[in-house]
């Protein structure tokens, strides 16, 4: 019989020491009705670390509540401090209660912050509207 030759691939891990160069990065909070997202990058958009409302331990309906939002934004900021965050831009999207939470917390937080926007997509003219009902 002839032998088959196994092929294993070795896993590159990222060096997370310089994590954050120079201190700069993004802070991404997408805040549905259903839950809240938080994604922190570098300053060229690669992701870095992130938390959300499951990996914190909420179900159901506590996790779009504003204080899920805040443990979220706490422990993301967490895991960020020690791959050296200092300054960040940040970026709000969503109609969820927890934006205004993620806010409050990014303020308090020792974090810089360079510039804070609201990305929620809103639409110009909206969606078609039904067709006339003819009785």
């Amino acid at each position: 019989m002839s032998e088959q030759k196994i092929k294993i691939k070795s896993k590159v891990k990222k060096s997370n020491s310089v994590a954050f160069k120079s201190g700069v990065g993004k802070i991404y909070v997408k805040a549905n009705f259903n839950t809240t997202y938080v994604n922190f990058t570098d300053a060229s958009g690669n992701t870095i670390c992130w938390s959300a409302a499951g990996t914190c331990g909420f179900k159901g309906a506590k996790r779009s509540t504003p204080f899920a939002a805040t443990t979220i934004i706490e422990e993301g900021l967490r895991k960020a401090k020690t791959l050296g965050l200092t300054s960040a831009d940040v970026y709000l999207k969503g109609p969820g209660p927890g934006k205004d939470a993620a806010l409050r917390v990014l303020k308090t937080s020792g974090v810089e912050i360079n510039t804070l926007a609201d990305t929620t997509p809103i639409p110009h003219n909206g969606c078609r509207p039904r067709k006339h009902r003819r009785v």
